[in-house]
């Protein structure tokens, strides 16, 4: 299933929300496995993004969803990025023409 990387920042409602209900972030992951993502690991990050979510998705039309459905909340915005694991790409670049 195809991995995607979510690198998240919190709007200053988003950071009023999180202050307030710390277990939000569990809610939501939930909503998000309900829309067909799974979230594989969330670590909250110091410097340019407050949190980086690992996810998995059936396809990036799944992944479009989540990320419009998070997005059009206001709490947060996000940088949704496809991810390769390395043996498949290791694959792929040797199968690049020399």
């Amino acid at each position: 299933m195809p991995m995607f990387v979510l690198l998240s920042k919190l709007t200053a409602e988003g950071q009023k929300t999180l202050k307030n209900k710390p277990g939000r972030i569990g809610e939501v992951n939930k909503e998000v496995e309900k829309l067909g993502v799974q979230v594989k690991a969330q670590y909250a990050t110091l410097g340019e993004f407050d949190f980086v979510t690992l996810v998995e998705a059936p396809n990036v039309q799944t992944m479009a969803k989540v990320a419009i459905e998070l997005g059009s909340r206001g709490t947060l915005t996000m940088t949704t990025l496809p991810a390769i694991e390395m043996p498949l790409f290791i694959k792929v670049v040797g199968e690049l023409p020399k």
